[in-house]
C-alpha cells in the first residue's frame, strides 16, 4: 500500500482546457471532439514549440507550472501508446519508400518526451518513461511513491494519450479523446493550492472476476474523483484491483 499527496494537478483536452471547464466535464462527462487542437505552450520559445509534437506540448503544458523554476524534481511520464501518431507516420514513409527523419525517429521513441522535458527545464534528476496497459496510471504512481520513498521531496507524474490514427480502430479502443493529467505528488510539504481531495492510499488486491470496471481511462476517473464527494475509488484490470482511498 502506498499513501501519498496530491499537492496540485493540471490537465489539457480539447476544449477542456480551464479549471472550471475540467470541473463541469468531471460533474456530467462527454466527449469531446477531438480535431487536431494542441496547446500553445506559450511559455517556450518559437524555435522550441516548432519541434514538439501534439502530445510534448500536451504533457508539457500540462506539467510545466507544477514545478518551479529553482526545483529539481524527478519526472514519471506514462502512456499506454505513446507516440502513435508520429510512429505512424515513420510506417508510412517506409511504404512509400521515402528516406526515415532521425529527428523523427529519434523523437518517436517512448521516452522522448521524458529528454526534452529535462531539456527544456534544466532538469538533471531522474525521469521515467513507463508504458503498460489500461492500469498505466496505477503503475507511475507507484513509480512516484518509490522515488518518494527514496527521498524526492515531490515528484511530477504526467500521463497523456493522444487519438490514434483511424487504422488502429480496430485494436485501440481505450482513448476516446487526447488528453494529458499532470500530478504533483509528495508525502507532506507547504500548501500550494491543493484540490479537495489531496490525500490518497492505493492499495493492490487480486481481481477474482477478471472485470473491468472503469467507464474512462483510469487517469480521467480519478480526476473526476478529485471533483467528487470523498469515496473510494476502484479500478480492474485483468487479474489486477486498485483500490484508491481518501484518507483526509
Amino acid at each position: 500500500m502506498i499513501d501519498v499527496r496530491i499537492a496540485q494537478w493540471r490537465a489539457w483536452a480539447p476544449s477542456l482546457e480551464t479549471d472550471d471547464a475540467w470541473l463541469a466535464w468531471a460533474r456530467e462527462p462527454w466527449t469531446p471532439l477531438d480535431q487536431g487542437e494542441q496547446p500553445d505552450c506559450a511559455f517556450l520559445p518559437a524555435m522550441h514549440r516548432r519541434r514538439l509534437s501534439r502530445m510534448a506540448r500536451m504533457a508539457l503544458q500540462v506539467a510545466w507550472p507544477l514545478c518551479d523554476d529553482d526545483e529539481q524534481l524527478p519526472l514519471v511520464f506514462a502512456s499506454r501508446h505513446g507516440e502513435t501518431p508520429r510512429t505512424y507516420a515513420l510506417l508510412g514513409d517506409v511504404i512509400d519508400q521515402k528516406p526515415l527523419s532521425p529527428t523523427q525517429f529519434g523523437l518517436s521513441v517512448h521516452n522522448a518526451i521524458a529528454g526534452q522535458w529535462s531539456i527544456l527545464r534544466g532538469q538533471r534528476g531522474e525521469a521515467s518513461a513507463i508504458a503498460g496497459e489500461a492500469d498505466t496510471f496505477e503503475h507511475a504512481m507507484l513509480e512516484a511513491a518509490t522515488l518518494l520513498d527514496q527521498g524526492a521531496p515531490a515528484v511530477i507524474v504526467v500521463l497523456a494519450e493522444e487519438r490514434p490514427p483511424a487504422a488502429y480502430d480496430e485494436w485501440i479502443d481505450d482513448v476516446p479523446f487526447s488528453y494529458a493529467l499532470a500530478l504533483r505528488v509528495d508525502k507532506a510539504g507547504p500548501d500550494r493550492g491543493e484540490p479537495p481531495n489531496p490525500h490518497w492510499q492505493l492499495r493492490l488486491q487480486r481481481n477474482i472476476d477478471h472485470g473491468h470496471t472503469s467507464a474512462w481511462p483510469h487517469a480521467l476517473a480519478f480526476l473526476r474523483a478529485l471533483h467528487g464527494p470523498r469515496e473510494p475509488l476502484q479500478h480492474a484490470w485483468k487479474m489486477r484491483r486498485w483500490i484508491w482511498q481518501p484518507t483526509n
